[in-house]
């Protein structure tokens, strides 16, 4: 029998450390280095090892963007890589017993991770959808930033005020500039214009909602509304025990797009049919605010993902 290897690597900023295990446990054709340089030079050794050692699958933990150039040069290099979610790796870690936290014993950890779970393969995006990412990420900066001084202004003295108020300005034009710009290059690229004229053809769902859509949920119209409700975390969990029924509960998921898809519903709630009719109802029945939000939120996620996977325009229908 094979042995099947799996890679953990822990990123941070300086370097990557780096372990694996098989199954059925041999000594694997080849070996890694422990520890190399998180910079282009100390990458490209590592990926080398790796080709030669022909991994079943490498895994890395999100870590704020230093792990993304890892991910990208192994992908294209033809190494099965997948980038996880640091909170899982942390909960399997003490699932096992494993209480300390290095490096390495991290990227033990993160091999073990990957030999027990086989978390979904990283897909390399394309340099147009990089590109939206990039831009949608910087937009999410600055209306972080202009919130802040909004919420400044208010207690600001006099002689900072203006200062204040001509940087709320600045900031307002940089973010008018990066909603032009994604408009632009959504509007003029092959693959992702079609995509933008049929979500925009949903009562509700505006330019930002769709560039975040686009950006950070390339998946949609690709998976069933199973699926996709637990990638985004607007999927209901059970909190039952015995005869108790607890109260249901959303956790996990893309946080971005879900914020995205809450301020949406504000507004398809008042002009999207399905989306009003659903929320009526659910506050008639004396269903709690949030409640009643995230169902719409999952609801409106549903039906723009129906609407990419068919290839067909919003219609007036519960069809979703």
């Amino acid at each position: 029998m094979n042995a099947e290897i799996f890679v953990g690597v822990d990123v941070c900023k300086a370097w990557l450390d780096v372990a694996q295990v098989s199954s059925p446990l041999k000594d694997a054709p080849g070996e890694l280095t422990s520890r190399v340089s998180n910079d282009e030079a100390g990458r490209a050794v590592l990926v080398k090892q790796l080709q030669r050692l022909a991994p079943t699958l490498v895994v890395l933990e999100a870590t704020g963007g230093f792990e993304a150039a890892m991910a990208s040069e192994l992908c294209a290099a033809g190494v099965a890589v997948a980038v996880v979610n640091p909170k899982k790796v942390r909960d399997f870690a003490r699932s096992i017993g494993v209480l300390a936290k290095t490096d390495r014993l991290d990227a033990q950890v993160l091999a073990k991770f990957a030999q027990a779970t086989r978390p979904q393969v990283y897909a390399l995006p394309d340099e147009t959808q990089q590109e939206i990412i990039e831009l949608v990420d910087r937009r999410a900066q600055l209306v972080s930033m202009r919130a802040q001084e909004k919420n400044r202004l208010a207690t600001v003295k006099h002689v900072a005020r203006t200062s204040v108020r001509h940087h709320i300005e600045w900031l307002d034009k940089r973010i008018n500039e990066i909603d032009k710009d994604l408009d632009g290059r959504l509007k003029d690229s092959t693959i992702y214009q079609p995509k933008y004229e049929l979500l925009d053809s949903v009562p509700g769902i505006g330019r930002v909602t769709i560039s975040m859509l686009l950006g950070r949920l390339p998946e949609l119209g690709s998976l069933d509304r199973k699926r996709l409700a637990a990638l985004v975390g607007v999927a209901p969990f059970a909190d039952d025990s015995g005869r108790r029924r607890g109260q249901r509960y959303i956790q996990g998921g893309r946080a971005d797009v879900r914020s995205t898809l809450y301020m949406a519903v504000f507004t398809a709630r008042r002009c999207n049919g399905p989306i009003k009719a659903l929320y009526d109802r659910l506050k008639a029945a004396g269903k709690a605010y949030k409640v009643a939000m995230t169902a719409c939120m999952r609801k409106l996620l549903i039906i723009l993902n129906a609407i990419l996977k068919s290839g067909q325009p919003w219609r007036q229908i519960e069809s979703a």
